[in-house]
């Protein structure tokens, strides 16, 4: 008997493509696209996007740095102050609507209402709070240092050939004077959190498509050839602000994200989707893929991640040319060390600050607020 599903591939059934194969051989990517290894590929979003940075520095890839440190700055100030950590110092970009807002105040569409906070004996930027490893002197250092970040976004956003944007996040905080999104909540790393000020909001599955929808239409305004590939951070939240348990908000949180993903790699022709999501919590994975805290990627699982991506992404060896990398790329800029304290496993993370000014609060005594 002839039916619809007769004629289908292997990977189309669950017996064949999830239960047979052995965790590390499953691969849910069908298709792939060859990246030139001289096409500049610039990267953002949660810590997760990070490990995809320093594969592509080590791999062959182009990777776009264009906000690079001064030539007289030393190696390990240049990693405590994270640069070449990120495309740009832009720290964690975890919900969409932070990227769209970058996009926005870097090309001049948004000036945010607060944009110093203060944080004990300096001033930090709200939008990249723990950017530089000590608060700066003065809110006029911090619009300095903010101008030159910006110039240096405008730059990727014009420059790359490929954006890899892996998404994070859908709860945020954000201000009622205007809807500036922060990375973070105030008071947690600067500034002092105000009910009058401040509001804690969790991007609906419609509003993180729109906002996806609205940056990679923008990115196309200012760079048409420009191509994205998306991800969803398989990294569950460490907390959670709704009156739920943190495993629900989690679920919630990836399935809106990947929704979104979903719905622009159907909208846009330059749109393509890296499903280490999928890999990663997959049942088939039995847990091997995380630390014992359940929650980090441990180096076997991003290792696996990694291998797919090379497959999926690198022209074979034989065809593909050495990168040339850009001059500012010129020096090379050691990883953050693991004693600095906003990196996990020397993957820098603004979300883990959360949990360790709460548990120094408990531990000092001090009554956690709500």
């Amino acid at each position: 008997m002839s039916h619809p599903y007769a004629s289908l591939p292997d990977s189309a059934f669950w017996s064949r493509a999830v239960s047979a194969p052995a965790p590390g051989g499953i691969d849910p990517m069908l298709k792939s696209v060859a990246v030139d290894p001289r096409a500049p590929v610039g990267t953002l979003g949660s810590c997760f996007a990070q490990h995809i940075a320093r594969f592509m520095k080590r791999s062959g890839f182009n990777y776009f740095v264009t906000e690079t440190p001064p030539a007289d700055l030393a190696e390990d100030e240049a990693s405590s102050r994270n640069y070449g950590v990120f495309s740009a110092r832009y720290g964690n970009v975890y919900t969409v609507r932070q990227a769209v807002q970058l996009f926005d105040r870097a090309f001049g569409r948004f000036v945010p209402k607060e944009d110093v906070w203060r944080y004990r004996d300096g001033y930090v930027d709200p939008f990249r709070p723990q950017i530089e490893p000590l608060p700066l002197s003065s809110p006029s250092e911090v619009h300095e240092s903010r101008e030159e970040h910006l110039a240096c976004v405008r730059r990727l956003f014009q420059q790359s050939a490929w954006l890899v944007f892996t998404l994070g996040l859908t709860e945020a905080w954000r201000s009622k004077l205007d809807g500036a999104v922060y990375p973070i909540a105030p008071g947690v790393a600067g500034g002092s959190f105000d009910p009058a000020r401040h509001e804690f909001v969790n991007f609906s599955a419609s509003e993180v498509s729109a906002d996806l929808k609205a940056f990679i239409e923008r990115i196309r305004d200012v760079n048409p050839n420009c191509q994205f590939i998306l991800t969803v951070s398989p990294v569950p939240l460490i907390a959670t602000y709704e009156p739920r348990h943190v495993l629900t908000s989690t679920v919630f949180s990836k399935s809106a994200l990947r929704v979104a993903a979903d719905e622009a790699e159907r909208l846009f022709d330059n749109v393509i989707y890296f499903p280490s999501f999928e890999f990663i919590t997959s049942t088939a994975s039995g847990g091997r893929y995380y630390e014992d805290d359940l929650r980090q990627v441990n180096d076997m699982g991003v290792e696996h991640v990694m291998a797919l991506f090379k497959k999926h992404f690198m022209k074979p060896a034989e065809t593909a040319q050495a990168a040339e990398a850009p001059k500012e790329e010129a020096r090379v800029i050691a990883a953050p060390p693991l004693e600095r304290p906003m990196a996990l496993g020397n993957i820098v993370c603004d979300e883990e600050t959360i949990e360790r000014t709460v548990n120094a609060a408990i531990a000092g005594g001090v009554q956690r607020l709500g």
